[in-house]
């Protein structure tokens, strides 16, 4: 017989236990399953049989040379599901006609059909974050910027569950000559480590955020940021959860569900690095060093799909780089154009969605087969739930290794199909006259920033430092940051 103290999630069991007589006729609470240890394999056939599928389609190769199961890579064939759906018109048919019935009406739909069907819900009740600095670099150096330094640990009360401990980890850093506060970008991913400065007279650090696709003519964006008059805040995502599908059982989603399995509408690994980023902001709501109104939020590839989630969910912050995201981010889910939703419903990146978006790659399941034509929303609609705050939407070319397994072309048409929303409450979108349908991408380097909806193409590859000085500028003059002043050229 297990010992009840022993188990990893009973916590304050034993005492309750003890309290128990056998006298009061009340039986003693049943200790808590132990937490899975699962492969992702395993907790992907769990979701599989919870959802009544049988079988999953296979996802595109990502080998431009494979001969079976190729990705398709011709825009005459890219188009299947030609019709997205209407953000401003209301499933009962209705026209959204004002800012009033968007905010009121359909903007909750498109909501409930993200949370439901595709990135999952936060539960109501998670436990409370209780941030704390573990260290600080003053007047400490950023390449050869003067920078101050915090490295701070966000921990989650894990008195429900001992055994899953989470911790954020976070880093901010501000320019050392700054009068007040200042805008801060939060990044995702911390390529490199935390970003922290290096003390004065400390030899070069060895990990001042290499971005993938150089070299290039750029400095490192944390340091464009600081020359700027910006800080910025690096966000681990693996402090918050982990990015593979065995972790489910661990992290903040793991933790909030007592070591076991998801439902299938629960949340997933880039709606709960978005919770992460939000309780990252709670933290600079209370620095004195930082404007809390305007914070931004960044990230690339799998972490440029985190920052659109997050901006589309978190309201207060105040502006978005979307970089690179490809599926699951800006690229359109009904366009069949490289990545597509079978490469997100299989065992390898299922984990970033919430278990319901499964059933979108289903060839043979208990309700059929179902397949991108049915999602109720699409790409487009995420973008769309940021307005009317600034989104900047970045790619770089394949030629330097921002594959055209990201569909390039299919994000700039989401971008173009969020338009009428922007425009709807009150703010400018690309300008573009084309819609969706017929939008191509303006040639590479030639950014559409004078609207609240920016897009650009840089002659990078796989990252947005390429595209951060265009970032700085466009955002300072939405934000009204001293930094607009500063335009890199």
């Amino acid at each position: 017989m297990r010992f009840l103290g022993s188990h990893p999630c009973v916590g304050a069991v034993v005492t309750l236990f003890a309290m128990l007589s056998p006298a009061s006729g009340q039986q003693p609470p049943q200790a808590a399953p132990a937490p899975l240890v699962w492969t992702a394999k395993e907790d992907h056939q769990n979701m599989k049989e919870q959802l009544g599928i049988r079988q999953l389609r296979p996802g595109p190769s990502g080998n431009p040379a494979a001969t079976t199961n190729a990705a398709n890579y011709d825009p005459a064939k890219a188009n299947p599901f030609p019709q997205l759906p209407d953000p401003l018109t209301l499933k009962s048919g209705r026209p959204v006609t004002t800012r009033e019935e968007w905010m009121r009406d359909r903007r909750p739909e498109i909501v409930e059909d993200f949370e439901r069907e595709v990135f999952g819900r936060v539960p109501k009740q998670i436990p409370a974050v209780t941030w704390s600095v573990v260290s600080n670099v003053t007047a400490g150096l950023i390449g050869k910027i003067n920078a101050n330094g915090k490295q701070l640990v966000g921990h989650v009360d894990n008195s429900a569950c001992p055994s899953i401990r989470v911790d954020i980890q976070m880093t901010l850093v501000t320019p050392a000559d700054a009068k007040g506060p200042v805008p801060v970008l939060m990044m995702f991913g911390g390529f490199g480590g935390p970003g922290m400065p290096r003390p004065a007279g400390a030899p070069p650090a060895t990990n001042r955020f290499p971005e993938f696709g150089g070299p290039f003519k750029d400095p490192p964006s944390t340091e464009q940021l600081l020359a700027a008059g910006w800080g910025y805040a690096t966000l681990q995502p693996g402090s918050i959860q982990a990015d593979n599908g065995a972790g489910l059982t661990r992290g903040i989603i793991g933790l909030v569900n007592r070591g076991q399995s998801r439902k299938p509408d629960d949340w997933g690994a880039l709606r709960a690095w978005a919770w992460g980023a939000a309780r990252g902001l709670d933290y600079l709501e209370t620095d004195p060093m930082v404007n809390a109104k305007q914070v931004g939020i960044e990230g690339v590839s799998r972490f440029g799909k985190a920052a659109l989630v997050t901006m589309a969910f978190e309201p207060r912050f105040a502006a978005a780089l979307v970089g690179s995201s490809g599926e699951g981010g800006a690229k359109l889910h009904r366009r069949n154009f490289g990545e597509a939703v079978e490469s997100l419903t299989g065992s390898g990146e299922y984990h970033w969605m919430a278990g319901n978006f499964l059933k979108y790659g289903a060839a043979d399941a208990s309700f059929g087969s179902r397949n991108a034509g049915d999602l109720p929303v699409d790409a487009h609609e995420l973008i769309a739930l940021c307005a009317p705050r600034p989104v900047f939407i970045s790619y770089g070319i394949p030629a330097r290794g921002d594959a055209n397994w990201l569909d390039q072309q299919g994000s700039y048409m989401a971008t173009v199909a969020a338009g009428p929303v922007f425009r709807l409450l009150g703010v400018r979108d690309l300008g573009v006259k084309e819609d969706y349908h017929t939008a191509i991408m303006p040639p590479v380097n030639t950014g559409l920033l004078d609207g609240t909806l920016a897009w650009r193409q840089h002659d990078g590859g796989h990252e947005d430092r390429s595209n951060m000085k265009h970032f700085i500028a466009w955002a300072g003059r939405h934000l009204g940051t001293e930094a607009a002043t500063r335009e890199g050229k």
